[in-house]
C-alpha cells in the first residue's frame, strides 16, 4: 500500500469541512456523503498517477492512497465492516477509478456478487470483463477461467482484479470453486490477478480460516468492540469513530490510516 507524501490537495479544506459535519449528523445507517469530492473530480487534480497504482481513496491529508499492482506483496484486499459501512461502494469506487484510469489492455476487473443490479451501471464498460452472479453459476466458470489464465500468463502485461462482494457466498458454492478460490488468494497477486473483496465483520470470526488469507485488510465502520479487535487484531484499535459510507482505515504499522472514499459521478 503506498500513501505518496509529495504534496497536499485543494481538497484538504473540503475534507476538512465534510468530517466536521459527518461527526456531528453520524447515524447507524450509510449516510449521505455531500461534501466530499466526487471520485471524477479527485483523479483529475492528481493526475497524472503512476500507471501500476490502483485508487483505493483519499487520505485525510488530501493525498491518495495506492495500490502497486506490480508489487504482490500486500495480497488480496479484504474490505470489512458492519453492514451499511460503504464497503460495496467502496469497491465499486475501486472499478470505477479502473475505468477512468487504466486502459483495458492494462487493467480489467470482473465483479462476482449476490446483487447484480447494483452494478448494473458498470455493464459494458471497456474494462469490466463482466457481472457474474453466485446464483446463477457462472461465477463458478469466472474462477475457474481466471486460474487458468493465472497459470499459463507468463508474458501477459495485463491485471485482473476480481471483485467479489461478499466472499462468504463465493465460498459456499461447492467444493471446487473453494479450492480454486484459495489459490488464487495465495497466489493471485504474483500471477497478475488481484482478489479484492467485502466480507460483513460479524462474519468474520465465522471464517477465521479465510481471513489468514489477508495481510492487507481496509475496514470500515464496527460497532463491536469484539469484532473490531478481532479483524485488526490489535485490542487498542476502535473503529467505532469511521463514518459509514464514506471513511475506511488500514493498518500502517501500529496505526490506523483513516481515508476517504470519494463520491461517485
Amino acid at each position: 500500500m503506498e500513501n505518496p507524501v509529495d504534496k497536499p490537495t485543494r481538497f484538504d479544506l473540503m475534507i476538512d469541512t465534510f468530517v466536521q459535519l459527518a461527526q456531528e449528523e453520524q447515524t447507524h445507517q450509510t449516510p449521505p456523503a455531500p461534501g466530499l469530492p466526487t471520485l471524477r473530480s479527485v483523479l483529475a487534480d492528481l493526475s497524472p498517477l503512476p500507471q501500476e497504482a490502483l485508487f483505493l481513496g483519499l487520505a485525510e491529508d488530501g493525498l491518495p492512497v495506492l495500490l502497486n499492482l506490480h508489487d504482490p506483496i500486500p495480497g488480496p484486499l479484504l474490505i470489512t465492516g458492519d453492514q451499511a459501512s460503504g464497503k460495496t461502494r467502496f469497491l465499486q469506487t475501486i472499478a470505477r477509478a479502473t475505468d477512468y484510469l487504466h486502459n483495458p489492455d492494462n487493467v480489467q476487473y470482473s465483479i462476482i456478487t449476490s446483487h447484480p443490479k447494483e452494478w448494473k451501471f458498470f455493464q459494458g464498460n471497456q474494462n469490466n470483463v463482466g457481472i457474474y452472479s453466485t446464483y446463477e453459476g457462472n461465477a463458478e466458470k469466472l474462477i475457474n477461467s481466471l486460474v487458468a489464465w493465472a497459470h499459463n500468463n507468463r508474458g501477459e502485461q495485463q491485471f485482473i482484479l476480481l471483485l467479489i462482494d461478499d466472499i462468504e457466498s463465493v465460498i459456499k458454492l461447492n467444493q471446487q470453486v473453494e479450492q480454486n478460490l484459495r489459490w488464487l488468494l495465495m497466489r493471485g497477486p504474483s500471477r497478475r490477478v488481484w482478489p479484492i473483496v467485502t466480507l460483513n465483520a460479524t462474519r468474520a470470526l465465522h471464517l477465521k480460516e479465510w481471513m489468514s488469507f489477508f495481510h492487507t485488510r481496509l475496514f470500515g465502520r464496527v460497532e463491536s468492540p469484539d469484532e473490531s479487535n478481532f479483524i485488526t487484531a490489535n485490542p487498542s484499535h476502535t473503529l467505532t469513530n469511521l463514518i459509514a459510507g464514506s471513511q475506511f482505515a488500514l493498518r500502517e504499522d501500529d496505526e490506523l490510516l483513516n481515508f476517504w472514499v470519494p463520491t461517485l459521478d
